[in-house]
């Protein structure tokens, strides 16, 4: 049995990780932590829980947590579990953090795009990347702390990174112009994520300044070492040590622009990438490379040619949708990816990671087919 505490337990992605463990039998949810709801019933926050879970919310304790679970997701904001993480919590428990405090390898970086300071630098470079795709070779169980990806950029990698993988893009030319549903946003209240703010429209924020893009660009640089090595076999896990020996803690540098957008829909991700492709590349090597990456992915559902994912397709669910052309009048790519934000791209792939963690069947959970309509 695998005891599981949830700091965050009563946002979005917390609820989630509560919706998708809760009907397992290997698994029992020993916390439900919430700053703001403390000894108030979890369903009483959640209706969709009345019945199922009987449990007051609890503080969020981290020390006293780790001496009751064997995991404790932080679905959390910036900046929460570096400041209280320690080596005696790591010791007593694994940490899977849907924050982006562990994502980034440098701190410099980190701390220029989030405006706030790191306080852990000591952990980052244990911390893995989780994201599972590229990175289950790492994601193995004496590891102590998982930085889980989020939504934007599951998408936005997933969808770029064999063609980078197999230098088939000019990297000077990365677009990705990306739309979310407003649950990615948070469950707290903000003006701008009012009903009347956001229905019937739709408007790009943190335009060239959005904190997600150097995670993009990290994660795609890495995997720019199997062009520059000639050796695609290792992990982005240990390239990201190699490029640390080598005084480049970021990776290779890349630089994209990358576009959010709000739209009006409770849940999904679509990213739209635009790249020129290296001369000699057609779109059967652009199929080929993907098939190569992918075709034993469970959770990528390759759509080929011409067909294009579409958020309702993947709406409840783990899956990433993935289709692509070629405009051979510009000679550019344009990749297509879909996911459910809450699901992929956050609460599902930290139940991946915890299934790796613990030696279970990676989709075990998960295999839920998306909910349409």
């Amino acid at each position: 049995m695998i005891k599981v505490g949830i700091i965050g337990s009563t946002g979005y992605a917390g609820q989630e990780l509560v919706r998708l463990l809760l009907p397992r039998k290997d698994v029992e949810i020993v916390w439900y932590g919430s700053h703001s709801y403390v000894d108030q019933n979890y369903s009483d926050i959640y209706g969709n829980m009345f019945k199922l879970v009987d449990a007051k919310c609890l503080d969020d304790n981290l020390n006293e947590l780790a001496d009751e679970a064997d995991v404790i997701f932080t679905a959390t904001p910036q900046g929460y579990l570096a400041g209280v993480l320690t080596e005696e919590i790591l010791n007593k428990a694994k940490v899977i953090d849907l924050s982006a405090d562990f994502r980034l390898k440098d701190v410099k970086t980190y701390e220029q795009w989030y405006k706030i300071e790191h306080k852990a630098p000591q952990f980052i470079k244990e911390a893995v990347y989780g994201l599972c795709e590229i990175n289950r070779a790492a994601t193995t169980p004496d590891v102590r702390l998982v930085a889980n990806p989020g939504c934007y950029t599951t998408t936005s990698i997933l969808s770029l990174y064999p063609l980078v993988k197999n230098g088939m893009l000019d990297l000077s030319s990365i677009i990705v112009d990306a739309k979310s549903g407003t649950s990615g946003a948070g469950r707290g209240a903000k003006v701008p994520n009012l009903y009347c703010e956001v229905n019937e429209s739709i408007k790009p924020y943190g335009v060239a300044t959005h904190r997600h893009t150097p995670e993009i660009e990290e994660q795609l640089g890495y995997a720019v070492y199997s062009i520059v090595e000639g050796d695609a076999e290792y992990s982005n896990s240990a390239v990201s040590d190699i490029f640390e020996e080598k005084g480049q803690p970021g990776g290779y540098p890349i630089t994209i622009n990358f576009t959010p957008h709000l739209v009006p829909m409770n849940r999904g991700i679509l990213a739209t990438c635009y790249a020129s492709l290296m001369p000699g590349y057609k779109a059967a090597d652009v199929a080929e490379a993907f098939k190569t990456e992918y075709e034993n992915e469970y959770f990528i559902r390759l759509l080929g040619e011409g067909k294009f994912p579409e958020t309702r397709w993947v709406e409840g669910s783990n899956f990433v949708d993935i289709g692509f052309t070629v405009d051979e009048r510009t000679g550019r790519v344009i990749v297509c990816g879909a996911l459910d934000n809450v699901v992929k791209g956050a609460a599902g792939q930290a139940v991946q990671n915890m299934n790796l963690l613990f030696g279970v069947e990676e989709t075990e959970g998960l295999t839920m087919p998306p909910l349409f309509p």
